[in-house]
């Protein structure tokens, strides 16, 4: 190996590990205020590629009729825990929320000249149909199992994860998309050829970690969200309801997920289950991170890139598996010195 194959290693490592990091900081994020292990992460990744594949066809996605299912469902819910509590001016207002904005969306993409479209505002347009799908889905799912046990949560987890690989295969089919890159421009920095979507994917990758650390330390909403995540019971004594925290943190899940997978797509072809391997690999730097430490997932993603993106070179059938078992000797090493506490009731 020379200098210049390296450094080409290199980028892939860091362009890759700056999509791990986003998904490492979901899962460390989620897991902090819901204890909810987002195994089903990925997938958001597979379907906001996978729908802005599809508007750059030209085709209505698949996907906003789940979006719109969804919303059906959980207005549904909404209005009869209204009705018994008996509330009832909430309803315009759930109806409204719940099945207008789905519904408008839907006539919008009807409307609309979709392969026409800038590739900036067809990549809104998949954000707009795949982020509403994570505050729904902990409606839908994990609300009314929000005081089960870890390991409930996490087979529901699993059970969901299922559910949106096989919805996948449905709405996009078997074979693999790429779609149209961001950018065409390429420059050399010194031996190696960058790419413009390798920028994108990393410039965006920074900004919005700066902007989840601004939106943690400065708005009244991430400071409530960390509050929950050190003390959940803490938090609910405070006013701050559980429900809200929730669903703000599927929000930032489902748009980090999608956003990677429209970062990413241009790059790598995507399949209906290509989001599960890449959410295992963010899983792993979460993991170097303790489900706990925002800047050890980051530094662990990171070290899984460049991990992975070297053994490609060295061993590529075996990729995969140096990559995993990258976190045995972790979760062996956090055994030995982790004191071991019950689980808060």
């Amino acid at each position: 190996m020379d200098l210049e194959i390296a450094l080409l290693l290199g980028q892939d490592g860091l362009t890759n590990g700056a999509i791990y990091a986003l998904l490492a900081l979901a899962l460390v994020m989620v897991f902090a205020v819901t204890r909810v292990i987002l195994i089903q992460q990925g997938e958001f990744v597979a379907y906001g590629a996978l729908t802005l594949a599809m508007l750059q066809a030209g085709v209505m996605p698949a996907t906003i009729w789940l979006l719109v299912a969804l919303a059906t469902l959980s207005a549904a819910l909404d209005i009869t825990a209204s009705l018994r509590s008996g509330k009832n001016h909430r309803l315009a207002g759930q109806i409204g929320w719940g099945l207008g904005y789905p519904l408008a969306l839907a006539g919008l993409l009807a409307l609309l000249p979709l392969a026409a479209l800038p590739v900036l505002a067809q990549a809104v347009l998949a954000l707009c149909i795949v982020v509403p799908m994570g505050p729904l889905m902990y409606r839908l799912v994990y609300q009314p199992i929000a005081d089960a046990s870890v390991l409930v949560l996490l087979i529901v987890s699993v059970a969901v994860h299922i559910a949106m690989v096989g919805l996948g295969l449905a709405f996009f089919g078997a074979e693999g998309q790429r779609t149209t890159a961001f950018s065409d421009f390429s420059f050399e920095l010194g031996p190696v050829m960058v790419t413009g979507q390798s920028v994108w994917v990393v410039a965006a990758s920074l900004v919005l970690i700066v902007a989840l650390y601004l939106f943690f330390e400065r708005t009244l909403y991430g400071k409530a969200l960390r509050a929950t995540a050190i003390n959940r019971v803490g938090a609910r004594l405070m006013g701050i309801p559980p429900a809200l925290a929730g669903k703000l943190t599927f929000v930032l899940a489902a748009f980090i997920g999608a956003l990677s997978g429209i970062l990413i797509a241009p790059i790598t072809t995507i399949y209906y289950d290509t989001g599960f391997l890449i959410g295992l690999k963010g899983f792993v730097a979460a993991i170097i991170g303790g489900l706990a430490s925002y800047p050890l997932a980051a530094l662990g993603a990171l070290l899984v890139g460049l991990l992975e993106a070297f053994s490609s070179f060295w061993a590529s059938a075996y990729k995969e598996v140096i990559v995993f078992t990258l976190i045995i000797p972790v979760l062996l090493w956090r055994s030995l010195t982790t004191r071991h506490v019950e689980e808060e009731e």
